[in-house]
């Protein structure tokens, strides 16, 4: 675990919180005047896979912008989000934590809000189920530091408005607020609109790819004389699956989500790339472009229409095609240009290294580490002992990653399939080495043990 905060810290940032008369999650806006630290823009793909970009090895998709800020920064290679879901990793994103800390939030949001294991039934039947504001997020850190915060795009984290992002740190946001929207009726398969804009439902006319791209053009537009933290969430490539030509005049019914063709896909990530163009566009005209830290990444593996190559596995499983997706960032004069970091990390660790640019503090110790320092200074690469469960109804997955070992189970009721996996000599997992090492097995098996005891929630 890394952690950037004394006690003295800890101690003024809740003292602040409670003379304002708010909960543990709640922000204040600083109170020494604006940051000075770098603009920090988060891109996040939904469901893209790790060989679906060109820096990536894709020989079909042209992403001549998600390129460029690989080849003015850095390209990781081994970088895994937190789950093989939305939901669970854009939790772990916001808090910089384990997402199994929280409850309920273990899998993705059910369209509807939906409860889709047992932890999460209980709290949608308290009309609980969601990312609480008593989550300290990274939002609520970077504006007490004095950052203007916008999120622009998906939220999945709750359907009910005590977790709507305005709750959460942000002072603008725009998007649907559920896991799968029709890119042009802006509503759920249920028929339920799905858009809003700072805590009402909106109507927008356009490609919903487009709409949060030119939100966000304008959030820098409008901010470009102070410091800000922008989250931009794309539901692109997310089912349904619809390119920019392919209005329709009804809704996408719930039976034909998940149909669709390579081309389609294609053509949606590559007007995703636009997006992203647009945006480094608009901090190049604002004078910004110099001093703002870009990130982008996936927040899970892709379906099997998508491209996970090299690897096995994909979205909804543990096997790296499921969570190893790409991840670029660029900070110039900061990173160093064109560079390959094959340090394995997770999307928290990246929330720890929002918060450190911008010079805020958390009110305790984040999971993660602070993945870019360690690009900046040159470490060497770091031994790490990674973890991940996801739940669905009657399955529970399971995985550690300790140095180049992985192990997963896979359990179903009282059925349990279990893997060990040498991930320097078989990245592909086509080799289970259980039977051979099964002192391995039971160490990694033990060491996933005692983290579940560590990380579980009290909701």
């Amino acid at each position: 675990m890394a952690g950037n905060i004394t006690r003295r810290q800890f101690v003024t940032y809740l003292g602040g919180l409670l003379a304002g008369g708010a909960g543990l999650g709640a922000c204040r806006t600083a109170e020494s005047g604006r940051a000075r630290g770098p603009n920090i823009v988060l891109i996040m793909a939904d469901d893209l896979g790790y060989g679906d970009i060109g820096c990536y090895g894709c020989p079909d998709i042209r992403t001549p912008n998600v390129d460029r800020i690989a080849a003015e920064g850095v390209r990781f290679t081994t970088f895994y989000a937190n789950a093989p879901e939305c939901t669970p990793t854009r939790t772990a994103l916001l808090t910089g934590r384990y997402q199994h800390r929280v409850g309920g939030l273990e899998c993705a949001l059910g369209i509807g809000n939906v409860g889709r294991y047992d932890d999460a039934i209980r709290l949608r039947e308290n009309r609980d189920m969601g990312l609480p504001a008593s989550e300290p997020s990274i939002a609520c850190m970077v504006k007490s530091a004095g950052y203007a915060t916008g999120i622009c795009g998906k939220w999945h984290l709750g359907y009910e408005s005590k977790f709507f992002p305005s709750n959460h740190g942000f002072d603008h946001w725009f998007g649907p607020i559920g896991g799968a929207v029709d890119y042009f009726h802006h509503c759920e398969y249920t028929g339920e609109p799905a858009l809003y804009l700072n805590d009402r439902p909106i109507e927008r006319k356009g490609y919903l790819t487009d709409l949060i791209t030119q939100d966000s053009v304008d959030f820098i537009r409008r901010n470009r004389r102070h410091p800000f933290f922008l989250y931009v969430a794309y539901t692109s490539p997310h089912t349904p699956y619809q390119g920019p030509q392919d209005e329709a005049a009804r809704p996408v019914p719930e039976d034909k989500y998940n149909e669709g063709t390579r081309d389609t896909y294609k053509a949606m990530v590559e007007r995703m790339d636009e997006g992203v163009g647009a945006i480094l566009d608009a901090l190049h005209r604002a004078g910004l472009a110099q001093n703002t830290l870009v990130i982008f990444m996936s927040d899970n593996g892709e379906t099997r229409i998508g491209r996970n190559a090299p690897f096995s596995g994909y979205k909804g499983n543990l096997f790296e095609g499921g969570i190893r997706v790409p991840c670029v960032a660029r900070w110039p004069g900061v990173l160093p240009r064109g560079a390959v970091s094959d340090q394995p990390c997770m999307t928290m660790d990246f929330s720890a290294s929002i918060v450190r640019a911008a010079g805020a503090h958390s009110p305790r110790l984040f999971d993660g580490l602070d993945i870019l320092q360690r690009i900046e200074t040159g470490a060497p690469t770091q031994t790490r002992t990674l973890f991940w469960r996801i739940r669905r109804g009657p399955w529970t997955r399971k995985a550690v990653r300790d140095g180049d070992l992985k192990y997963i189970a896979l359990a179903n009721g009282d059925k349990l399939q279990e893997y060990l996996f040498d991930l320097a000599a078989d990245p592909v997992e086509r080799q289970n080495l259980l039977s051979e090492r099964p002192q391995e097995g039971l160490r990694l098996k033990e060491l996933l043990t005692r983290w579940e005891g560590q990380v579980r929630s009290v909701r």
